[in-house]
């Protein structure tokens, strides 16, 4: 990963590997040595995935038992990929954060305390920076993960667990830019990242917190965040009057009201529309009309703890510009509407 580990690597080719180099042709067309590159990094991917094991176990482990942060260190390229792998924990539910090495030997020790573990990335394994910050890290009682082609390195033999990111060569026609060796370095923090927030368990609304801004952010708003609640919900009774619904449907000003049994539990609801087909049904008549005669029955409704984006495919879907928010007993505890949406981002 590092260019100035790549002389020093001591990654061997899987046994039975035969991968090209994009060298072999310099002068096939552009597209054909794309390929190439990519079908290089995909088959180091498929080699590493075919190595995993016991040791990929044991860092889960160590990494589930950490009480405090994940440290991330790596020099030179390892040290982009460490800064990605430490934002890709944090935002998937484990603490984590990127310190370059050098600056841990000038004053950034103060960031580590002992119930935090040290992932650390470098190819070969001999990164002059990382080598010099391995023994302060043991004396501070700390857990190594090593991201490693060499397990016969320095890092290695001062790790608690090796994590295996050999790859047989770059895909740079000189063997030395890092290619392959930053690809999979990247995927093993992936695949540590993905495995953690799995056993973990982390939900939905643990990854909205960690993304409050952005697309992704607006993507994750939930209903209960933009809901309205309380008195906004316009509501009567089944016994209500036609006079007593159309009171609760104009002091609301939302063109429709729920209607609810004795114990809230919603059992339609009453649209301007609605009183329009009563009075064409049942002309003047329609004004000695209950409420229950009047409601349209199975009303379209979301939970609070959905996605604001759910209840927007649902309106759209059925082309309404309201719907209900009900509570795990099916009582109305809140609406959303459209003009709701526009002002949280979400459309």
């Amino acid at each position: 990963m590092d260019s100035i580990d790549m002389g020093a690597m001591a990654c061997q080719p899987d046994a039975g590997a035969s991968v090209a180099s994009p060298a072999a042709a310099p002068a096939q067309p552009a597209v054909a040595q794309a390929r190439l590159v990519l079908e290089m990094e995909a088959s180091a991917l498929l080699a590493m995935a075919g190595r995993l094991g016991r040791e990929f176990e044991s860092a889960i482990g160590h990494l589930m038992r950490c009480r405090g942060k994940v440290v991330v260190t790596g020099m030179g390229k390892s040290g982009h990929v460490g800064s990605k792998i430490a934002a890709t924990l944090a935002s998937t539910g484990t603490p984590a954060f990127f310190v370059h090495p050098a600056e841990l030997r000038h004053g950034d020790f103060g960031m580590l305390e002992q119930k935090d573990l040290v992932l650390a990335l470098s190819s070969s394994g001999e990164t002059a920076e990382i080598k010099l910050v391995l023994d302060p890290i043991k004396r501070l009682g700390l857990k190594i993960i090593a991201l490693t082609g060499n397990k016969e390195s320095t890092l290695a033999r001062f790790s608690d667990v090796i994590l295996d990111v050999a790859v047989a060569r770059e895909a740079c026609p000189l063997n030395l830019a890092p290619t392959c060796s930053t690809t999979a370095a990247l995927a093993m923090g992936d695949a540590l990242a993905v495995v953690l927030m799995t056993q973990k368990q982390v939900r939905l609304e643990d990854f909205a917190r960690a993304h409050p801004g952005g697309s992704l952010g607006r993507q994750l708003v939930m209903v209960a965040d933009v809901m309205r609640s309380g008195l906004s919900v316009p509501s009567v009774t089944l016994s209500a009057s036609y006079p007593e619904v159309l009171a609760e449907i104009d002091r609301k000003r939302l063109g429709f009201t729920c209607v609810c049994d004795g114990d809230g539990k919603l059992e339609g609801v009453i649209t301007d529309g609605d009183l329009r087909r009563a009075q064409v049904k049942w002309g003047v008549a329609a004004f000695e009309r209950r409420a229950r005669e009047l409601m349209s029955v199975n009303p379209k409704t979301i939970s609070p703890d959905s996605l604001a984006v759910e209840a927007l495919h649902l309106m759209e879907q059925h082309k309404i510009s309201d719907l209900l928010i009900v509570d795990g007993m099916g009582c109305p505890t809140g609406l959303i509407d459209l003009k709701d949406l526009l002002h949280a981002g979400v459309i």
